[in-house]
């Protein structure tokens, strides 16, 4: 049948299996809009306030869900108010598909009004991006960049289409399953480079790397967000528990290993255990599970894990040995290497390693026990023990995020949203959004810090309109805390421009919205309203009052050793 471009790009979304999608419309994208008033009881459309938010909503519905999130905007500014929210779903390997409608072919290049080379532009922040100039290009396109954006080490892809492009007529055959399978075969051996997905490897490096691990006395596991990626969270703990070997993760795979486990080590980095970041320098094998070895976990590379071997296994060839040589390494699927190593690995009784690890774990830093009247860790762990393993937990950037890294005891995976790589404050709205769209039978708690929500409050107007019962939980200490605290530590208390001693009232805000807000002081005071918030099932906003000075500890000061934490303040 003969369709328009933009009658494509609704027919092969929906060939994807895509049934929800977040953006914002402007006068380039119309005729795709158009098209989704025709279509809109097949696929759904949430319309954000701004691009930014839509595109962490699908960042968010992709982390919630593991499908591909999707997001549309305009040309110009509509076009670059996405950059961001690719950057972080970049940074975090997380799928996604921006499609964004650009001038028509005979104004580009001209600087013609709300004209901008966004191709270029996301060029280092996608796995790929297209301009599709050529309506006879655009289903393949489109069905190219699904493919991307989910093999190998997931990203996000960017497709570009000119107005005239999708007012254009073709063509178009949808594909079943079965060609649509076809398909992708045939993508994957033409771009085998593009989508990342590691190079073959054999039995023998499989045996090397249980050999390694059966020989070891001191073993530990390193596990990073492509646990989460790859599906392979049961694989990771039945690897563990067989071989008795300690559990430590980054901030991606919080939610990956549950914390509560025995083997659980918590953390690594900057911020970590003392028990994962003493662990990990005192073992004698790490085995390291789709992590990258960011700089947030190893501090300085010289000084890391010195007397270590490590043995890494993950999906992108370019991260072995990019930051800490290994002795042995497998690229490809973790699920598919757990799956052929785990019969190869002894079974290991609990050991003198493991009691050493253990008394480590029995640490407790003296600001876990510090009272003050509503402390971080009261705050989690209340949310945790009223609203259950199953709440889905998104956060901003900032001392919060590393409250909640700290203290909430995750248990299943993708359950927390989280800005890692590019540590986006205005994140966590967003991603709330696309979590509560995803999911409107479970409970998202949104944890912001009250300057990271300043920039993103304008989704309040979101959350309202579509009725999404999210909690957010303003963690409000009148300061954008994590600078406030190096300023404290480092740069003898200089608070140049961290104090936010200015509006809004969060309460008030709420209210101007339309929705409920409450405000805590105290510990039985969130309890109540958190209770109240959580039976309502109404979107809400709890502005909790914190102490101005309280600061994330553990913390390695910037270039130490991470088993060099600074535990304590006076």
């Amino acid at each position: 049948m003969k369709i328009t471009g933009a009658r494509i790009i609704i027919e092969c979304l929906i060939e994807q299996g895509v049934d929800t999608v977040f953006g914002y419309p402007g006068g380039a994208i119309l005729n795709v809009y158009d098209e989704l008033y025709k279509n809109k009881d097949r696929i759904s459309h949430v319309l954000t306030a701004h691009e930014q938010g839509a595109s962490h909503a699908a960042d968010g519905y992709s982390r919630a869900t593991g499908k591909t999130g999707v997001v549309l905007a305009t040309s110009g500014p509509g076009a670059t108010n996405l950059v961001t929210g690719i950057a972080t779903a970049y940074m975090d390997s997380i799928p996604m598909v921006a499609i964004t409608c650009n001038v028509t072919t005979p104004l580009l290049g001209k600087d013609s009004f709300q004209e901008v080379d966004i191709t270029g532009i996301t060029m280092p922040i996608t796995k790929h991006s297209y301009i599709v100039r050529n309506i006879e290009q655009l289903a393949g396109a489109i069905r190219e960049a699904f493919f991307i954006a989910k093999s190998g080490r997931p990203g996000p892809v960017l497709i570009d289409v000119p107005k005239d492009v999708t007012a254009s007529v073709t063509e178009f055959e949808a594909l079943s399953k079965e060609k649509l399978e076809n398909f992708d075969t045939i993508h994957l051996l033409k771009n085998i480079k593009r989508v990342n997905s590691g190079k073959t490897y054999d039995d023998s490096q499989i045996e090397q790397v249980a050999n390694l691990i059966n020989n070891s006395v001191r073993p530990y596991i390193y596990a990073g967000g492509g646990i989460i990626s790859s599906e392979s969270c049961q694989e990771v703990k039945t690897f563990a528990e067989k071989a008795n070997i300690p559990v430590g993760v980054s901030l991606m795979a919080k939610s990956a290993f549950p914390a509560n486990h025995p083997l659980a080590t918590g953390m690594i980095g900057m911020h970590g255990t003392k028990a994962s970041n003493t662990a990990i320098n005192k073992a004698d094998l790490v085995i390291v599970l789709g992590a990258r070895f960011s700089d947030r976990v190893i501090s300085d590379p010289s000084k890391f894990a010195v007397n270590t071997k490590f043995i890494h296994i993950d999906i992108d060839s370019a991260e072995i040995n990019k930051n800490i040589k290994t002795c042995a390494s497998i690229i490809g699927n973790l699920k598919d290497i757990l799956t052929k190593l785990i019969p190869l690995v002894k079974e290991r009784k609990k050991s003198e390693w493991n009691d050493y690890v253990s008394e480590l774990k029995s640490h407790i830093p003296p600001m876990y026990t510090k009272k003050t009247a509503l402390h971080p860790k009261f705050v989690c762990e209340k949310v945790n023990q009223i609203a259950g393993d199953d709440t889905i937990i998104t956060t901003e950037v900032g001392q919060h995020q590393m409250w909640v890294a700290q203290f909430y005891p995750f248990s299943k995976p993708r359950t927390l949203l989280t800005s890692g790589g590019l540590g986006t404050m205005g994140y966590g709205t967003g991603a709330a959004i696309g979590a509560q769209t995803a999911f409107p039978n479970r409970t998202v708690v949104h944890f912001a810090g009250d300057g990271s929500f300043r920039m993103n409050c304008n989704e309040l107007a979101t959350i309202q309109y579509y009725n999404l019962p999210i909690i957010i939980i303003v963690v409000n200490n009148g300061v954008l805390g994590m600078v406030r605290q190096w300023q404290n530590l480092f740069y003898e208390k200089r608070f140049s421009e961290t104090t936010l001693d200015r509006g809004p009232d969060f309460v008030k805000l709420a209210e101007a919205y339309g929705i409920q807000g409450f405000k805590a002081k105290n510990e039985e005071e969130f309890e109540t309203v958190f209770k109240k918030a959580y039976e309502s099932k109404k979107p809400t906003i709890i502005d909790c009052n914190m102490n101005i000075d309280e600061m994330v500890l553990p913390m390695v000061p910037a270039g130490k050793p991470i088993d060099q934490l600074l535990l304590e303040v006076e």
